[in-house]
């Protein structure tokens, strides 16, 4: 730790950015033990992934966001950003209906939205662990910055899953799967490295790109995830939101 807190700010922010990306590497690995789930298993992997994002939505993502201070009042930018988000992915919902035959790389458009809508999520949770660092110099933004981190890190484990399990459910292979779903925790590195060097900057704005990613995962889960599985098995898919939401809550309360 001692070595940890002499290093230069930014390169605090690095390091703790990659441990993050790494825990959604290691999430998404998970695909390589488990061969494609039967329609059972799909249907509350799936409410899982539901339970999941609604539960980042609200605990990573518009928490920190209302707790935010600014000049503005503080349901101005969480309630614009949230509206922003949720038309971002209607209009991508929109564009994927007829550009479908250009994502066929990431699967089908339910895929392509989970995947957008993730990757999306972690630019903002990144910056707030740059802005966390920087925020009261090596010696005060340091705890707050690695807790925040940790926090984060453990959060991005069952999120690498959540994302990997669906596309290798609808055909992908494993190490498709893998790539495109550890893909999703990278933008983290650069996005914790630019809260860090732009630190004042990127917090004005932070409110706006926590709540806008809110509103966006918000949309998938209510317009794709929760649709699919909920047209199977009721209860399995029941159970799984709500273990989904249970074990996200938990992570991100216990390590706040």
């Amino acid at each position: 730790m001692q070595w940890f807190s002499g290093l230069d700010i930014r390169l605090q922010a690095l390091l703790a950015s990659c441990i993050m990306y790494l825990m959604t590497t290691l999430g998404a690995a998970c695909v390589f033990f488990s061969r494609r789930p039967a329609k059972g298993a799909l249907t509350l992997l799936l409410g899982a992934s539901a339970g999941i994002m609604i539960a980042a939505s609200f605990f990573s993502l518009l928490l920190p966001a209302i707790e935010t201070q600014g000049r503005l009042p503080v349901w101005l930018p969480v309630a614009v950003g949230f509206l922003l988000g949720g038309a971002f992915i209607v209009g991508s919902d929109a564009l994927l209906s007829h550009t479908q035959r250009t994502f066929r790389a990431i699967g089908d458009k339910r895929t392509a939205l989970l995947y957008f809508a993730v990757t999306l999520h972690n630019v903002p949770e990144g910056m707030a662990v740059g802005v966390a660092f920087a925020a009261g110099g090596a010696s005060a933004g340091l705890p707050a910055g690695l807790l925040l981190a940790i926090g984060i890190a453990v959060q991005n484990f069952p999120e690498g899953m959540c994302v990997a399990f669906p596309m290798r459910a609808r055909g992908m292979s494993a190490l498709r799967s893998f790539l495109f779903a550890q893909g999703s925790g990278a933008v983290e590195v650069p996005a914790c490295v630019l809260g860090a060097f732009a630190a004042a900057a990127v917090g004005s704005l932070l409110p706006w790109a926590l709540a806008f990613s809110a509103g966006a995962m918000v949309a998938v889960v209510c317009s794709e995830l929760i649709p699919e599985c909920f047209s199977g098995n009721k209860t399995l898919a029941t159970a799984g939101v709500v273990a989904g939401f249970c074990l996200m809550m938990v992570l991100d309360v216990a390590l706040g």
